[in-house]
């Protein structure tokens, strides 16, 4: 007998949609040539590739030769900043927030010990950007702003049409961590002034181990892998053509979920942590349709996370791709959770998936818990 199983760790990597297993099989089994082979599969497999990055730049409002595949968004977060850098190596500030992913976070400790001056703009206690602060600290020596769109720990979503206008006016590269949001809210990259932004397949229903970058096109950048001079030269490596196709498909797919339901129950997962004491992190109006992150002051949140797990309920208490055995956490630390805060958060990502019992299972695995344990 299958043993009960309720994921809530969207937000870390989604089930793939059964439609995309059906069109990486129907590629992989028919096709699957090398889209660099001038023969007829390689001809077929790179015009899968076209179809797949077309596709792909027609949601964000792109144009298909300013996606660049990759192997995920780490990889395109380190394109961005790195190949920027190196090209143009004049200007040596670059402005993050204090919020960003550890591919960003991490990417920018190297390039401070090369010279850069790297500033972190703070947040508020609900996440947001202090936009007058980034406008104060940007000067002529600004190389590169990135922002995270919709923060993958406690959701909040962030004015990037603001922040871009703020940077194309000042002549200042603008790049945004879109991970979270690809799929999941509108993303016109023409509109925001976005410069360069960052996805990945798995985090919306399509296969691991794809990605891409979007570069606006005049944007010149130095390539960090070396070799045969695909994907234009700007990433070389034999193309994950599959994984493209997928990617593709699963986009087209998250687009037309309906959120509205999932918000809805979402927004009832959360009165009902609330009714328990639960401290609901992030912007309340303004959050990613499908993450709860709430924080119980003074509870061991990973010894309920292993009772929930156990009785069949996957979340997390970070995010999976969090600096690998840093028990501190800089993303919540920077809202103003204090230790208590931060050792007592779960973080819960729902999906179309979710059904209202599996939350009412998951509240009385908490409630049960919490009356155990009501001294914490």
């Amino acid at each position: 007998m299958k043993s009960k199983c309720i994921y809530l760790d969207n937000a870390s990597t989604k089930k793939i949609y059964p439609e995309v297993i059906k069109v990486m099989q129907n590629h992989m089994l028919n096709i699957d040539g090398n889209p660099g082979s001038v023969h007829k599969l390689g001809e077929e497999a790179r015009n899968a590739l076209d179809s797949a990055r077309k596709s792909i730049a027609d949601n964000i409002r792109a144009k298909a030769w300013e996606i660049i595949f990759t192997s995920g968004a780490t990889e395109s977060n380190n394109l961005a900043l790195k190949g920027l850098a190196e090209r143009y190596n004049d200007r040596k500030k670059i402005i993050i927030s204090s919020i960003e992913h550890s591919s960003i976070y991490e990417c920018c400790q190297e390039l401070k010990n090369k010279g850069y001056d790297i500033i972190e703009v703070p947040v508020n206690e609900k996440g947001y950007l202090n936009i007058s602060y980034l406008e104060n600290i940007m000067d002529k020596n600004t190389l590169l702003v990135s922002v995270i769109y919709g923060n993958n720990e406690f959701g909040t979503i962030q004015d990037i049409g603001r922040i871009g206008k703020i940077c194309r006016d000042r002549r200042v590269f603008f790049h945004t961590d879109a991970v979270q949001s690809l799929g999941n809210e509108k993303i016109d990259v023409m509109a925001m002034n976005i410069d360069l932004l960052s996805a990945s397949a798995h985090k919306l229903g399509g296969p691991k181990g794809i990605g891409f970058l979007y570069l606006r096109e005049g944007i010149d950048i130095i390539p960090i892998i070396q070799g045969g001079g695909q994907e234009k030269g700007r990433r070389s490596g034999t193309e994950n053509v599959a994984g493209a196709v997928g990617f593709a498909k699963a986009l087209e797919i998250s687009v037309g979920i309906n959120k509205k339901k999932v918000i809805e129950l979402r927004e009832y997962f959360i009165k009902k942590l609330e009714n328990m004491n639960g401290k609901i992190n992030g912007s309340r109006e303004n959050r990613l349709f499908n993450n709860v992150n709430v924080s119980f002051p003074g509870l061991k949140a990973e010894n309920l996370l292993i009772v929930l797990s156990e009785r069949g309920v996957m979340c997390s208490t970070r995010s999976a791709c969090s600096e690998k055995g840093k028990k501190y956490n800089r993303i919540l630390s920077a809202i103003g959770l204090d230790e208590k805060d931060i050792n007592g958060t779960l973080r819960f990502s729902l999906s179309e998936y979710t059904k209202r019992k599996d939350i009412d299972y998951t509240l009385s695995i908490i409630s049960d818990y919490l009356i155990i344990n009501k001294n914490f």
